[in-house]
Parts: C-alpha cells; structure tokens; sequence
C-alpha cells in the first residue's frame, strides 16, 4: 500500500515549491516505508511513499507513461492488471513492469475516464496528462482506499492519502465546518464527502474528479452505484455453492503478493469464512493473528483457535489489557479529524500484530453490510412491520409521546429499554434508521451544541446525510435501503477508515474480499430473505458457510470488537474526562454547552446513566482540535 500527494496549478504554470511537496509526502511516511519520488514541471507537482507488494524491484512512482505524456501516483491495487494488460498489448502498448501502476497509465491513453470501469480492487489515484492539461482524480468503488483534496486561493488543488498531507500545506483553510461537527456527533465519524474543515473534501466512493486547466472546478462524478439487480435462484444448496465459489475467487485473486501474506482472524463468521478460503487455496498453512481482551465480554479468541486448529494455521495470538486507553493520543494523530469508534483500539493492535509476521493481510470486513448482519437491521426490520400498518400522521403523536415519557432504563435488559424504540416508531423509517445508529439522539445534540453553533448550522441535521443517499438509492426495500446507506455511510466513513488508517501505521496492507465489488454486486440483487430471515442474520452465508466452519462458529450470538468505555469512564479515565470536557479547548471552542457537558459527565461517573457513546465522542473531538490553529465561522 501506499501515500500519494500533490498540487495542481488550475489556472496557469506556477513553479511549485519542492521542500513543500515533500514535506506533505513526508506525513504520511507510514504508508510506504520502502520507497518515495517525487515529479514537478510548472504547474503540477506530485508524490508518493511505497510499500513494495508487486515487482518489488521495479514500479517506482511517480511512473510515466512511454511517451512521457501521462504521469500517475496511485495507492492500491488492481487484482485483474494481468488480464488488462494482456489486453492493452494487443492494442499496441509495451509494457516495461510487472506491476499495476502501469496499466493505469494505458488504460487511461486507451480508454480515458472510462477506465476506472474497467479496474477491479482498490485504489485512489491522481494522474496528470501534459497534452490534455488535466489532473484526473479517481476513487475505488466501495471506498477501501482514501483520497482528500481542497483547492486553495481558488487555484491550487491539493490532494493527498491523508487529511495530514493537506495539513502541510500553510494555506490550507482551517476553519471548523458546523455541518461536520453535527455529523460528527451523531454518527462518530464525518461522512464523506464532508471534512472537519470547510472546503476541504473526501472524493466519495466510486467518482472522479477530472481537473481541466483553466476551467472551473467541476463536481464529482459518480461511475459506480450498486444496482440491487435481482439474480434468478434456482435453489438453496445451489446459492450457498455459488455463493462460496464467488466468496473463494475474491479471496484467490487477493493472494497475489510478493512478500509475507496472511489474515485477521477474529472468530467471527467473516473472517473464519475468508480464512477456510485462504487455507483451500494454498498449500503452506495460512498465517493467522488474533487478539482478545482480559474481559469475557469482549474475548472471542476460542472462536479464533477453534478455526485456526480446524485448518491448522500459522496462529498467533495475543490479549490485551482491559485498560489499554493509552493510544487515546496517538489515535488522534492517527485520524487527522474527530473519530469516535472505540473499536479502533483492537484495531490498532491487531494491525500492530499482524505486521510482526506479514505485510498483507486479508480481513473479512463488509459480510455484516453485505448480508444484513448487523442486530440492528433486525431491530429496524422489527418496527418497520408496525411502521407499515400504521400511518405517521397517527404512529407520531402517539409513539412521540410515549418516548417522552418512558424513561430511558440504560440499566435495564433489553426488553425493557423501549424509549429508543418508541421514539423510532414516531418516525420514517430514514430517520428511525439514523435514529437507532447514532451515538447521541437529536435532543441531545440540541442541548450539547451553543447557541453560536445552532446559529452556524442554520437548521442543518445529520439525518440530511441518509435522506441524499436514500433518495438516490436504486431500491425502496426497506432492508436493501437500510443495507445502502450503511455502504454509503458507515462502511466507508467508519469501517474502512479505521482499517486504512490502523494498518497503514504499522506500514501494512489489508485487502477486502467481501468487498469485492464484482461479488457485492451479486449479493445486492439476491432476494432480501436469504440475507435476512426471521432474527437470523447473514442467513445464505452461514449455510454456504456450514460445510467449512462449525456450528459454533457460525450461528453464536455476535459479540463486536468493543472497549469498556463505561468502566473506564467511572474508574482509570475519570480525571482525564473531567478536564479534557471541561477545562481543556473543548470548552474554548465556543461550540458546547458547558453546563451540559458537566450534567452528561455527573450523570455518567455517578452511574446514574450510561453515556458512554456521547463522552467518548466528546473526547476524541477534544483530542482531535486540541493544538490545532482552527477557526470557527
């Protein structure tokens, strides 16, 4: 994997300055250790950092195209460059590597901004052809793979891997965008393609952005969509037997590198499934790693070693402390912008353990948004059976009055939890969903947020976000509904981000085959039944699964891959919160309720509440801005 950067001149040929260049490819050294190179002519200058995974001993970038006129940075890989290259020979193009990068540059002489199409895997890259005066910014697909820019003083576009390459840069605007801070904290992460900065951008999954010179700026563009195209099924054995072949040739083509490679292995049906793949399609036993914590609740390594045992892999393991909250900074740094998944603590350290064997690891992230795993779109699916037999008109006053007034029972089961229930069923079912997923309620950001922060906002909400991805969606299936603003959501601003960012800083490269986008294709049209049946999650591929992964394995209760926040709140971290929320920057930003931040930080440490989520948040974000020269409108 890969670290790419640069500018572009919009407007004209400035010289670009290199000491600037490459101090912005310098920020992101942790993504390619091996190797950096750099190209400037007036008016384009980029960079990039490389770990060597394919043709280790040639494919230096920046790479230029034979007749010099294309040049390209690119982060990824492109499993299927064989068979393209094999076809851009018989258009008369001379290859002079073995490596991916290359097809990129004939394929965009051949095909032009087309050819993203015709790529399968990941990848961000930026290339800039001399004859037509363009810079071309593309992005994969499902979004495995980041890409930021701005344009600065309205000429300049810069663009980098990592939000901290554009940071490097002194002109870049730093000023607070209210939309993303209410984003922020309803969902624990800024959706693309929004920034903690205003005017400064992710490329959204699956579109480009072709930079003409002298010409305005233009929007993305959108290539790629899931299509919910329904399949024809003939029977159930033989769906799950299509299922596992389609499964095991995303895996097959994913095993291609030329340096140590082997995969997560949490326990989990996902990642068990990829791992019973991996050990089908080699013959030396696969190199697995696992981690677990010193509190049942959040250990899952028998799982991991049933599995590891049953194919007898390379296994290694290790438990971490229940208090490991010492990577609260470094994970700070790490994501450049407010982050709010605890999860990407085991994160970091699984990352951090796999490095210790190989440099490419397969996970089993996307099968919980592929096939309807996630408890919460049973949940969903559960109220929206009452949400359809009754209209809004009458479910609002009702379901709305009952969730003022039950009280909210965190202490309580389940069962008895019901105010987030009834305040779901007092809504359409977009907002029910972002609901149920967000770390603090619509009421509660009301009541968090400044009167100088309600004014910047100007009437703005999270849940906009879902109804642009909802309206655009290409199925009115409640559950595929729910499963595509996860994709356009959660999958990419939180899953993949944390992934990316956690192996990239031990220099590791992790590869998604669930996310093959050949194979999410397929599994979008299959009837909503086989992904979801009855409280049964992931239904067709457990039964694809059966035959390779034990009944233990596949159908125990979903544990995640959490952190005690609750504990730590009220017992090690209890001074830390008080004076990160109330006496650090957070209270100097102007954008909180201070009487409510110390009610939120009472109410939790005394154990009358449990506001772990909306703490946690509060003090990522505080972590986040602290010591950064940010301005708020």
């Amino acid at each position: 994997m890969c670290g790419i950067a640069g500018l572009f001149d919009i407007a004209g040929h400035s010289q670009f300055d290199r000491s600037l260049l490459q101090t912005m490819n310098q920020t992101q050294f942790h993504r390619g250790p091996d190797e950096g190179g750099d190209y400037l002519e007036p008016g384009v200058a980029l960079a990039h950092r490389r770990l060597s995974i394919i043709d280790l001993s040639s494919g230096q970038q920046p790479m230029h195209s034979a007749d010099g006129r294309v040049c390209v940075v690119y982060n990824g890989e492109i499993y299927n460059f064989p068979e393209l290259a094999a076809e851009l020979r018989q258009c008369g193009y001379k290859f002079r590597t073995r490596c991916d990068t290359e097809v990129i540059l004939y394929a965009w002489q051949e095909w032009g901004e087309a050819c993203v199409k015709r790529f399968r895997g990941m990848f961000a890259f930026a290339l800039y052809d001399k004859t037509r005066q363009c810079l071309f910014l593309a992005r994969d697909r499902l979004g495995i793979k980041p890409l930021f820019f701005s344009v600065l003083d309205g000429r300049t576009l810069a663009f980098g891997s990592e939000l901290k390459v554009l940071k490097a840069h002194p002109r870049l605007p730093r000023t607070l965008e209210a939309q993303a801070v209410e984003d922020y904290f309803a969902l624990g992460y800024i959706p693309e393609p929004k920034t903690i900065y205003s005017g400064v951008f992710k490329l959204r999954p699956g579109h480009t952005l072709l930079v003409e010179r002298g010409k305005p700026v233009p929007q993305q563009h959108e290539y790629w969509d899931l299509p919910f195209t329904p399949i024809a099924i003939a029977s159930e054995q033989e769906l799950g037997d299509e299922l596992f072949a389609r499964m095991r040739e995303a895996v097959d083509i994913r095993m291609v590198a030329e340096v140590p490679l082997g995969a997560f292995l949490s326990g989990g049906v996902d990642s068990s499934a990829v791992v019973a793949a991996m050990a089908q399609l080699q013959d030396t036993p696969v190199n697995t790693c696992a981690i677990g914590f010193d509190v049942p609740q959040f250990n899952e390594t028998d799982f991991a070693r049933e599995v590891a045992e049953r194919y007898q892999t390379n296994h290694l393991e290790r438990i971490v402390a229940s208090d490991d909250f010492d990577l609260l900074d470094t994970l700070a740094q790490l994501y450049d912008e407010p982050y709010a998944d605890s999860s990407a603590i085991p994160t970091y350290r699984v990352c951090q353990l796999a490095r210790e064997r190989v440099t490419v690891a397969l996970s089993g992230d996307g099968g919980d948004e592929n096939f309807a795993g996630y408890r919460r779109y049973r949940w969903h699916m559960n109220e929206e059976r009452l949400r359809s037999a009754l209209p809004l008109g009458i479910r609002k006053p009702i379901f709305g009055a009952l969730g003022r007034l039950y009280p909210k029972l965190d202490w309580a089961p389940r069962v008895f939890r019901a105010k987030t229930t009834f305040e779901s069923l007092a809504r359409n079912s977009v907002e029910a969903y972002l609901h149920s997923v967000s770390l603090t309620s619509q009421e509660q950001r009301g009541s968090m947020f400044s009167d100088a922060l309600h004014r910047q906002l100007q009437g703005y909400r999270a849940v906009e976000t879902f109804n642009y991805h909802a309206r655009r969606s290409p199925t009115d299936d409640p559950l595929s509904l729910i499963q595509y603003l996860d994709m356009k959501t959660y999958l990419v601003g939180d899953i993949l981000t944390k992934v990316d960012r956690a192996s990239m800083a031990h220099s590791l490269e992790v590869r998604v085959p669930l996310l093959d986008h050949n194979f999410v294709e397929w599994i979008s049209g299959l009837p909503v039944n086989y992904k979801l049946r009855g409280q049964e999650g992931k239904y067709i591929l457990k039964k694809a699964l059966e035959p390779h992964l034990s009944r233990e394995v596949l159908y125990r209760p979903k544990m995640g891959f959490g952190v005690p926040l609750g504990k730590w709140f009220r017992g090690p971290l209890k001074q830390r919160l008080r004076e990160s929320l109330l006496d650090g920057a957070l209270a100097q930003t102007g954008l909180f309720n201070h009487s409510f931040l110390e009610q939120l930080v009472t109410d939790h440490q005394s154990g009358r509440r449990e506001y772990s989520a909306p703490l946690w948040s509060l003090m990522m974000f505080q972590a986040a801005i602290a010591g950064d020269n940010f301005s708020v409108r």
